[in-house]
Parts: structure tokens; C-alpha cells; sequence
């Protein structure tokens, strides 16, 4: 159970991470009301999602499929919109029909067939998705490569029941913000290229966290992922 200075601090933080996402907006000549605040909740308990949405927050990712189930089922009474942000293994696919409003990790054509399956045996609402892109060509982590892009955009959008929205981005850790920035205008041109290809607005840039959503910002990110700046730091498990 978190404590009311716990829950007051949470409050307190969402507030100011607000302000400076609205701040960062402005100077980079932009609407603060384009950028989407998701609070990344993986690992903290339903308490402290509750204080943040008492706060007025109303999107939230997580990374882990049960954990994320266990939520929605505590939460359930809160109209939450609630986003895949994690790595989904295609086994656990059948997981995603009518849970998530958009999930930000599809990377390649098995997995993208293998959840529009899903979706119709479930006769679930068409599932909104976002492509990750490995532009740091890290090979531990998840994301198609650049060259790549455009022919999964296409595979997907052969399948009816998956709406691709844009592209997400996960930069290497081992990065400083500023490193990251060209990574961030990187994605925002392949964007545009694939709009020009699919003919078709792609309007979601997810990309942006703690340490670099201001860049992020900058370079026309439409939604900033951002976990331990609003909840602290991170329990190793719930």
C-alpha cells in the first residue's frame, strides 16, 4: 500500500512532467495538445496508477502482457486507455484482441499475421499498431530494420483487422539525449517517406522517454513514453 506522501508525490511529478512537455512543445513551435503523455507503469502497483489517474492521466503502457491483464482487471472501473509497449512474443498474441487500445511493437510479418488471426477469431475491434524501427542496430533488441520498413508497412496493411498508425522507436541506452536527436529525425523522414508511399497519414511518432522526451518533442514526437520521472524508481517486480 503506498503511503500518502508516496501517492502526493506521483500526483506532484505528473503535474510537472505535464508542464515541461507542454513547454517542450512550445519551443519547438508545436501544440502541447499533439503530444500524448503515456505514464509507463511496468512493475508498479495499481495503487500508483490509481494516484496518477486521480491526477487526470488517462494513458498508460506496459510491457508485460499478464502483468498488464492483472491490472486491467483491478482497474476495470477506470476508463483507461491502455497501450502495449513491451516486446510480444506471438504466443502470447491472443492476449491483445480488445485489451489494448494501440499496441507499439509490431516488427515483422509473422507477428503482424499471427495477431490479425487473433483478432478474427476473436471478432475483436480493429487493433490499432505502431511499427517499432531498430535504427540503432542493436541486435539484442526488437524493431525492423530501416531497409525493411516499408514492405512490412505494406504486408500490414493487407490484413484488415490491424490499422497502422506510425512508428515507434526505441533508441540505444548507451546514447546521451543529444546523440539520440538525429535517431528521433530519422524516424519522423521515414515516416513521412512511408505516408508518401502507402498514401496515407501515418500521424503517430511514438518516441521519447525520462531522459530525452525534450528531443523527442523537438524532432515531432506524438507520443512521449515516460515511466520513472512520474513514478519513481522502478520496484525489480510487483
Amino acid at each position: 500500500m503506498l503511503s500518502e506522501q508516496e501517492i502526493s508525490g506521483i500526483q506532484t511529478r505528473l503535474v510537472e512532467t505535464r508542464e515541461d512537455i507542454a513547454n517542450a512543445a512550445k519551443k519547438a513551435g508545436r501544440d502541447p495538445k499533439d503530444v500524448t503523455l503515456i505514464a509507463v507503469s511496468k512493475f508498479h502497483p495499481v495503487e500508483a496508477l490509481g494516484a496518477a489517474y486521480a491526477a487526470g492521466q488517462r494513458h498508460f503502457g506496459e510491457n508485460y502482457i499478464q502483468e498488464a491483464l492483472d491490472k486491467q482487471d483491478q482497474l476495470s472501473d477506470l476508463p483507461i486507455t491502455w497501450h502495449f509497449i513491451g516486446k510480444l512474443q506471438s504466443n502470447k498474441a491472443k492476449f491483445i484482441p480488445g485489451r489494448f487500445s494501440m499496441v507499439h511493437t509490431i516488427d515483422s510479418g509473422k507477428l503482424a499475421h499471427t495477431l490479425h488471426k487473433r483478432i478474427i477469431a476473436a471478432e475483436a475491434p480493429v487493433q490499432d499498431v505502431l511499427i517499432e524501427v531498430n535504427l540503432g542496430r542493436e541486435t539484442q533488441k526488437a524493431g525492423i530494420e530501416e531497409a525493411d520498413l516499408s514492405q512490412l508497412a505494406e504486408e500490414i496493411m493487407t490484413l484488415d483487422s490491424l490499422r497502422v498508425r506510425g512508428l515507434m522507436l526505441l533508441p540505444p541506452f548507451t546514447l546521451t539525449p543529444e546523440q539520440r536527436r538525429p535517431l528521433f529525425s530519422r524516424l519522423r523522414e521515414l515516416r513521412d517517406m512511408l505516408e508518401t508511399r502507402l498514401g496515407q497519414k501515418l500521424p503517430v511518432l511514438s518516441m521519447g522517454m525520462t531522459d530525452d522526451f525534450h528531443e523527442a518533442i523537438a524532432e515531432g514526437a506524438s507520443i512521449v513514453r515516460i515511466g520513472t520521472r512520474i513514478f519513481g524508481p522502478r520496484p525489480t517486480k510487483l
